[in-house]
């Protein structure tokens, strides 16, 4: 799909400021701070610089919110993880995060991230439990696949694929590169599928 237009909407610090005049269909992008999130946003629109990209862990402290082609929005949450911030804002970003990825009805796919050069932490397992509990549909994109080999990745999908069996929200376990752009068509064929575009 080609990207006519991407603009930063509004960012969220609160519920209440969550876009609420519009129906446009909402794809969600979570993952462990220091993921590679910005990258691959950045890599999925074909921008530099749409989401900003920090070697600081925990730099996206809202849910930030960009109209992409009038067709649909982007959300990137802010990582969760070890972010060098205080527990007192990571909890207030879990309710954040929480009351958007629950209770958003535009929401219908949520992009959840993990690093494929490591092996999924308990954070990451709890929220793919979280994620089935709720009845959410989402991806599993393995990032940065551009730094281990093609054998490694297909194991590591292989894993991934294993250890998910039976859950009913996933609808694929993609290996990512920012760099090359590998499995781009892919993750735009499932969102377009998933918001009918």
């Amino acid at each position: 799909m080609d990207i006519l237009d991407a603009q930063f909407l509004i960012g969220a610090t609160a519920p209440d400021h969550f876009p609420e005049k519009t129906t446009l269909p909402e794809v969600a992008f979570i993952g462990r701070s220091n993921v590679g999130k910005s990258s691959l946003i950045n890599s999925i629109v074909r921008r530099k610089n749409l989401a900003h990209v920090s070697a600081t862990p925990g730099k996206t402290q809202q849910i930030n919110f960009f109209g992409i082609n009038h067709d649909w929005i982007l959300v990137d949450c802010p990582g969760y993880g070890y972010a060098q911030v205080s527990q007192k804002d990571r909890a207030a970003w879990k309710i954040l995060i929480n009351s958007y990825l629950q209770k958003r009805a535009q929401l219908r796919l949520i992009c959840l991230l993990f690093d494929i050069r490591h092996d999924p932490s308990d954070q990451d397992m709890g929220m793919i439990e979280e994620l089935e509990e709720s009845g959410k549909k989402y991806v599993i994109i393995l990032t940065k696949k551009d730094k281990i080999s093609n054998k490694a990745s297909e194991e590591r999908r292989a894993q991934l694929l294993e250890a998910i069996e039976f859950c009913k929200g996933c609808v694929d376990v993609l290996p990512y590169s920012s760099e090359t752009n590998e499995a781009r068509p892919n993750l735009w064929g499932i969102i377009k599928r998933e918001c009918a575009l």
